[in-house]
């Protein structure tokens, strides 16, 4: 029997599968709600999501989706009609997902994006992974939670290597762990301009200082102040990339941390001015895509 929460495909249902509605889905495990589009917890995380044209500030592009949270909508007029919180449970489900790099199950309804949808009733779309989530105000006024979501493979991962239901699959000493072949698309960049900037900073980290030594040199990540590709559209130049450790480039990409216009370093959760950037001769940036960044968490 299927667990009551599972993350990965469901055995004997394929990509492409069609339902007639929610109801159906549901039965078969592959969204259990039957109404909210979010099937998750927080702390868990999200299994399954339903496309189906509920938020207008929803955007498909078949491999690549960029979803709206939960909350702040009116039901009878489909208007957004308060700003949404990362403290619903539902939306930090999909944060957990992200974090962990937890597969999605994507269902899409006849009423999302007529060049992705079905005509009729509810198709099974395969699984997804939440790559980035980020804030911003809506086209109806409200701040809203938005989540990057992309295509992972076309192939079912087998529902058993992903169980939720707290037992461990291959337990047994010497068992080895299921392996599973996924295809992944990575948007398009230049390694030269991270590398670059990286040896501007001799790998050290601009917000925290520290070098990571490792037997084949020092190691940081070059992290793009605006993200690249769509939705974000930000460029790929030396202008754009900050030389961080991974802790901090992490704490970077999920909102925990931000630049002001003077480029101190704010601590999200305390709002208070931290640290100065640390700064190299022959690396500026841009204050555009500086603020950019600031306006992907700042709730006004």
């Amino acid at each position: 029997m299927t667990p009551s929460r599972h993350f990965g495909a469901v055995r004997g249902v394929e990509v492409g599968h069609h339902f007639p509605d929610r109801k159906a889905a549901s039965k078969a495990g592959v969204h259990r709600p039957t109404q909210p589009g979010i099937s998750g917890s927080a702390t868990e995380g999200c299994d399954s999501i339903c496309v189906s044209g509920g938020y207008v500030d929803d955007l498909d592009r078949g491999d690549v989706l960029v979803y709206t949270g939960q909350g702040g909508r009116d039901p009878n007029t489909g208007k957004q009609v308060a700003d949404q919180s990362w403290g619903d449970a539902k939306n930090a489900a999909l944060v957990v997902s992200e974090l962990e790099g937890l597969p999605i199950r994507v269902l899409r309804g006849s009423k999302g994006d007529p060049a992705h949808s079905p005509a009729t009733g509810y198709r099974y779309d395969g699984l997804y992974r939440v790559s980035r989530h980020w804030a911003e105000r809506g086209r109806h006024g409200y701040m809203v939670c938005r989540y990057e979501l992309r295509r992972i493979s076309a192939d079912p991962v087998p529902v058993d290597a992903l169980s939720g239901s707290g037992e461990q699959p291959g337990a047994e000493v010497g068992t080895p762990a299921p392996r599973v072949t996924t295809t992944i698309q990575r948007i398009a960049r230049s390694t030269a301009v991270g590398n670059y900037v990286k040896r501007l900073h001799r790998h050290t980290c601009q917000v925290c200082g520290e070098v990571i030594g490792t037997p084949g040199g020092p190691y940081a990540e070059g992290a793009h102040i605006r993200p690249l590709g769509f939705p974000h559209n930000g460029p790929d130049v030396v202008e754009n990339v900050l030389c961080l450790c991974p802790n901090d480039h992490v704490r970077f990409d999920t909102g925990a941390i931000w630049l002001d216009d003077d480029l101190v370093v704010v601590d999200a959760a305390t709002g208070q001015r931290t640290t100065s950037l640390r700064k190299v001769k022959g690396h500026s940036l841009r204050p555009d895509c500086v603020e950019y960044h600031r306006g992907m968490w700042q709730e006004s």
